[in-house]
């Protein structure tokens, strides 16, 4: 008879002692805290625990798939499914009621994508050619990613005394996370796999003696903040996300100038323009920073609210022009850091190291993962043809 909010709590109890022990993530706690406040709380907290029935369940967690989308739903069935594993132990009921709810399956995720030769390369310039990434530290931090496989968080967490030069090696053994109430922490890789000595490339090695030779602290990260502090990695995302939208052409930086000079002309705020068109303010943001693409018809909405017409502006018609032009920054705006991850893997992949190793590069326990998720294939395999001609050597063919 007892609510099925009391049973969190014991959860989440329980959970917060295999944190402190060492067996879970403290990141993950706070994944499933936000979750059990956000949907399993409200939806379920009042039940009595014998109330809590398969059908309900079911029915919440379709709930929040539709809501909140399919990844939600799962961590919160992995939530109330722990919960209900708990009741059934301490005898409240005598079956899980989770384990016969329907499975939850999210769309098709996208193959993996890895940047070819000719990307990487027009990375690199990019990257070195916008000034708010050379601030943001993004040109070396992304020689490193390529060079190592890293993930983003475990670049920003290697200190300076963890780098070998002389042998050209890097020990990985943490990473950074945000936690709420505690800030940016240095905290253990995800598994041991994630602990793993790695070998640097030339081109990586070089990058981090011009660094070195700039004078450090063995203990500073290799990439600090402008404080020499741990750098959060959520921020230096988004930090790379910018540098790879759009902002590339030119033409679109003006125009995004040009609107925004008529939008305070009117004494307007994005906020007031962005419902009045019932648009995401962040829309009328990227805009007028140059970083979405545009074309004819949102300009003319957009500037409608300003009171002119598009096509009677001809200083304003021409700058939509140049602006609606494709530009070859366009060919990165796909880019995010886990897509450095995927090249180092199948650049690994296609100079024929197995699997397993390229797991270990990456850190990773299970060899599926990296196969189904990291290996980006583009090129079949023409050995295939010659060695079946060979196998079967003129079959009869009805």
């Amino acid at each position: 008879m007892h609510k099925i909010d009391h049973l969190l709590d014991l959860w989440e109890k329980r959970f917060e002692g295999l944190v402190a022990d060492g067996k879970r993530s403290p990141t993950s706690l706070d994944t499933y805290r936000r979750s059990l406040k956000n949907h399993v709380r409200p939806a379920l907290g009042e039940l009595r625990i014998g109330e809590a029935s398969t059908p309900h369940i079911d029915t919440v967690l379709s709930m929040i798939k539709d809501r909140a989308g399919a990844p939600t739903a799962k961590t919160c069935r992995a939530i109330i499914s722990g919960a209900m594993k708990l009741a059934v132990r301490y005898g409240a009921i005598t079956v899980n009621p989770v384990r016969e709810v329907d499975t939850i399956e999210a769309p098709p995720k996208n193959p993996p994508r890895a940047l070819t030769g000719e990307e990487v390369t027009l990375l690199r310039q990019s990257l070195s050619a916008d000034e708010r990434a050379v601030e943001a530290d993004l040109p070396d931090l992304t020689t490193f990613m390529l060079g190592t496989g890293v993930r983003i968080g475990e670049a920003l967490a290697v200190l300076w005394h963890q780098v070998d030069l002389e042998a050209g090696t890097v020990q990985v053994t943490h990473t950074i996370a945000r936690l709420k109430g505690e800030g940016l922490i240095r905290k253990s890789t995800k598994s041991k796999a994630g602990e793993r000595l790695l070998h640097l490339p030339n081109w990586a090695i070089a990058m981090l003696r011009t660094r070195h030779a700039t004078g450090i602290l063995l203990e500073a990260p290799v990439f600090a903040d402008t404080i020499g502090g741990y750098r959060d990695p959520s921020n230096t995302r988004r930090a790379l996300r910018t540098a790879l939208s759009p902002v590339g052409n030119t033409a679109r930086r003006v125009l995004g100038l040009s609107l925004r000079t008529l939008r305070r002309e009117t004494d307007l705020t994005r906020k007031q323009v962005a419902e009045t068109l019932n648009w995401p303010r962040t829309r009328i943001e990227l805009i007028e920073t140059g970083r979405t693409k545009v074309d004819h018809q949102t300009v003319a909405t957009l500037v409608a609210t300003y009171g002119i017409r598009l096509d009677n502006h001809h200083p304003l018609l021409a700058q939509v022009h140049d602006a609606t032009q494709p530009a070859e920054s366009d060919k990165l705006t796909w880019v995010r850091s886990h897509a450095l991850r995927k090249t180092t893997a199948t650049a690994l992949d296609q100079a024929g190291h197995t699997a397993r190793q390229i797991a270990d590069q990456l850190g990773q326990a299970k060899v599926s993962i990296t196969q189904d998720i990291y290996l980006g294939r583009r090129i079949a395999n023409p050995a295939a043809a010659q060695a079946l001609e060979q196998a079967f050597d003129q079959p009869d063919i009805l």
